[in-house]
């Protein structure tokens, strides 16, 4: 995945790519599981951003959970309206590739996809994942809400204990939205053949690698 562009420096919106405002165009169900792949979701459903390296690899961490009605990939974080994959990967849309993920919270908690995010992936590697590097690979949160936003942070803290126990640096996830006066940034989605793309294609690519730390859970929170 990682083939466009080395570029760790992060652009500015000066000079970010224009984009354009037609949005990409999808399918309407998911691969997998054939829930809906756009809003509007079914109610009670609530979604959240997860950016951990290539995403291909990343959206089938969160679709093969229990309590998670639908996934998919996608790009937000930076400048460009509506991006391309191509565009993306030179470093010069500002986005990271990220997850989409509607989820049912009586059936799974937001902690409990933290939990998946955290151990899946290397969030002290910088603009990188592995191979993976630029700033399109970054590690981020983006929240929907405030409650959202104590739980990222919070589970964030406990994290990097671990990691620390393990001997590893500190965190660099970036993690924007559900804070006041904080916006969520907007998921534009990617192209079609990146939806599911594992699912497609099973010998596909994937560069998640975990750091073997576990992320505790807050008490109460079922396992």
């Amino acid at each position: 995945m990682g083939w466009f562009s080395k570029s760790v420096a992060m652009v500015d919106r000066q000079r970010a790519l224009p984009g354009r405002n037609e949005r990409m165009t999808v399918p309407s169900s998911h691969y997998v599981n054939g829930a809906r792949l756009t809003a509007p979701w079914p109610e009670g459903v609530q979604v959240a951003q997860f950016a951990m390296g290539c995403f291909w690899g990343a959206e089938r961490e969160f679709w093969e959970q229990e309590g998670v009605y639908s996934t998919a990939v996608g790009y937000a974080g930076g400048f460009t309206p509506n991006p391309t994959y191509r565009e993306t990967c030179t470093g010069d849309t500002g986005h990271t590739e990220i997850v989409l993920v509607a989820y049912e919270p009586s059936k799974i908690s937001y902690e409990r996809l933290l939990k998946v995010f955290w151990e899946a992936h290397d969030p002290t590697q910088l603009n990188r994942q592995g191979n993976d590097v630029g700033t399109q690979y970054r590690s981020a949160l983006y929240c929907y809400s405030p409650e959202q936003r104590a739980a990222a942070d919070q589970s964030r803290a406990r994290f990097q204990a671990a990691l620390s126990a393990k001997g590893y640096g500190e965190i660099t996830t970036e993690i924007r939205g559900g804070a006041p006066g904080e916006e969520t940034p907007e998921f534009f989605y990617a192209e079609e053949y990146h939806q599911q793309y594992l699912a497609k294609n099973p010998g596909g690519y994937c560069g998640l690698a975990g750091t073997g730390a576990s992320c505790p859970l807050p008490t109460g929170v079922e396992a």
